[in-house]
């Protein structure tokens, strides 16, 4: 387990209103933080940071805290046994930070398990949510997203774009927060092309970019031309192969792109836009409410396009690798959506 402090800086500003208008009588009153005085805040990271996405947003947005708000943040690194993930929430718990920080359904049990004795303990759980009805779990904050949202734009983009009407998809495992993004990237390629070829494989893992690789080398030799990794690390792998392959991929969670162009522009190359569920901004925002008092806790908040919470990345990669009128009409697909003229499925209870 490593613990570290966290002091980079992040990006991504504020949400708009629509998150803002969420705040409910749940809300934790606030207390007097100060720079001499900062609220304590634990990210317990199941696995490691690197992974250029989901994790990495997470832990971003909670650098911006610490450069911006009276917020003190420790993250802390439970590797990839599983066996140490329950015990390093615990062990964080147990130090007495004001707020500690978790993701996904496979901390949710855990954090819920223990929030009930630990009354004067905040805690947040991005991307799902305990069963609040079970009671005892008013210090509790779930944020989840509907990802779909943002994927059906990345997915008309690409059957729009693709040249031989065949897209791939790389799950790591077949979780509701990762068929989130399936469903709304399968349902904008059918609009946009109703004969597109869709393949889903599932890896079973996170943390395998060889996996990735191998998977994403199968897709493109059955015809695929376009892959869409929703996997975590492994989908770092499903990447490296559309580089070395020359074909096109979709990000996942953060500005894929952006994130290598420094290191490795071949690859941020070929991808043309990342579905962006922007964790960081909403743990970010989740600390601003929790230090003025109007973080609904004991509420699960389920944010999506017209939130600001999720999107596709709109950058020079986007922009040279996807036509004007393809941009042109995804941007109609989005009005749409946000208008509700356009209902997109969800795999989201």
């Amino acid at each position: 387990m490593t613990m570290f402090k966290l002091n980079r800086r992040a990006f991504a500003g504020l949400f708009t209103a629509g998150l803002l208008a969420t705040v409910s009588a749940g809300a934790v009153m606030a207390q007097d933080y100060s720079a001499e005085n900062p609220l304590k805040v634990a990210l317990v990271v199941h696995g490691t940071l690197g992974d250029k996405s989901f994790l990495d947003s997470a832990a971003a947005g909670l650098a911006r805290a610490e450069a911006e708000l009276p917020v003190d943040v420790t993250v802390i690194e439970a590797g990839i046994d599983r066996g140490r993930w329950q015990p390093a929430l615990a062990d964080a718990t147990d130090q007495g930070f004001d707020v500690v920080i978790a993701g996904t359904w496979e901390m949710t049990g855990f954090m819920a398990e223990l929030a009930p004795d630990y009354p004067d303990t905040k805690f947040i759980i991005f991307d799902d949510a305990p069963d609040f009805s079970a009671g005892n779990l008013g210090n509790i904050l779930a944020i989840n997203y509907r990802v779909s949202t943002a994927a059906y734009l990345a997915g008309y983009a690409a059957a729009k774009i693709s040249q031989t009407g065949k897209i791939g998809e790389i799950l790591g495992v077949e979780g509701a927060t990762i068929l989130e993004f399936a469903v709304g990237f399968e349902q904008g390629a059918r609009a946009a092309n109703p004969d597109v070829e869709l393949t889903r494989a599932v890896a079973g893992t996170f943390t395998d970019p060889a996996k990735g690789k191998e998977l994403a080398l199968a897709q493109f030799a059955q015809g695929v031309d376009i892959v869409f990794p929703i996997a975590g690390g492994t989908g770092i792998g499903a990447l490296q192969a559309a580089r070395d392959e020359g074909k096109l991929a979709v990000g996942v969670d953060s500005d894929q792109a952006l994130i290598f162009e420094a290191t490795d522009p071949a690859q941020a190359d070929v991808i043309f836009t990342s579905v962006e569920k922007k964790v960081g901004d909403s743990l970010y925002t989740a600390l601003v409410q929790t230090l003025d008092g109007t973080a609904p806790y004991g509420t699960n908040l389920l944010l999506g396009l017209a939130d600001g919470a999720v999107g596709i990345a709109k950058n020079s990669y986007y922009e040279k690798l996807v036509p004007a009128e393809v941009r042109a009409e995804v941007d109609a697909q989005e009005a749409k959506i946000i208008s509700g003229e356009i209902a997109v499925e969800t795999a989201m209870k």
